[in-house]
């Protein structure tokens, strides 16, 4: 076999074991389990990481794969996300007396990635961290969709209770009112006895990164008290510049 050819059979080996471990690992331990000597295994590793197959974690040695490494960036990203938007929704759950959330576009869903109770109701609102929910359906996903540059056609209108937008034109039309009115409403459309309210939520760059808001009980959230609080968020949120 030629000497290239076995070059590229060896770098590639490394890069699956690499891929393969799903974790972090140190060039010694990639000698040991693929029987490499350090020599060879820092020849491979720097033409892996020349071409961009592999990364090494910031202040390691240790290695990762690109693809993890994306995902890597990607979680790091949400984790700065929610730290920087703590004090937000801790402010808009005091003023609203509600559970208030944090959510971010995932593939034509809103992800559910933080939320904050400070309310003073016995019974708190039930974790939906990590909870995606149809954009269609939810106050934080049309606000979304307001604010951001999307296909209506990738939306799949699937029916939760009678009174979920099941159709582009409905949901144009009141997309179009959310742009209006600056807030989005969610009145029993994912969850009968629930109602929500949000506002988009955009970095110092006026990029949109996301959208927040509260839900509760529709006894509590009629159709006056959605609109104000649609007000008081949309207030509230103006105040913060989120470095993100």
């Amino acid at each position: 076999m030629p000497k290239q050819i076995k070059s590229l059979s060896k770098g590639l080996k490394v890069y699956r074991f690499i891929v393969d471990y799903g974790k972090p690992i140190l060039a010694v331990t990639l000698c040991e389990k693929l029987q490499i000597d350090k020599s060879t295994m820092s020849r491979l590793l720097k033409t892996l990481k020349d071409e961009d197959f592999i990364s090494y974690l910031e202040n390691s040695n240790e290695i990762i794969a690109n693809d993890i490494s994306n995902k890597t960036n990607q979680s790091t990203k949400i984790e700065l996300l929610i730290k920087t938007t703590k004090v937000l929704l801790e402010e808009i759950s005091k003023e609203t007396n509600e559970c208030a959330y944090l959510g971010i576009f995932n593939d034509y869903k809103v992800s559910y990635i933080n939320q904050i109770d400070l309310s003073n109701r016995d019974i708190k609102t039930r974790n939906n961290i990590g909870v995606q929910v149809n954009l269609h359906t939810s106050a934080l996903g049309k606000s979304i969709l307001a604010f951001g540059n999307y296909d209506f056609e990738k939306i799949k209108f699937n029916q939760y209770t009678n009174n979920t937008i099941t159709n582009i034109e409905k949901l144009k039309k009141e997309i179009s009112e959310v742009k209006n009115r600056g807030y989005s409403i969610d009145n029993k459309e994912y969850q009968d006895g629930m109602c929500c309210v949000a506002v988009p939520l955009f970095n110092k760059e006026n990029i949109l990164i996301g959208a927040v808001g509260i839900s509760g009980n529709s006894s509590r959230l009629k159709s006056n008290k959605l609109d104000e609080m649609g007000e008081t968020i949309s207030n509230i949120v103006s105040k913060y510049s989120i470095v993100y």
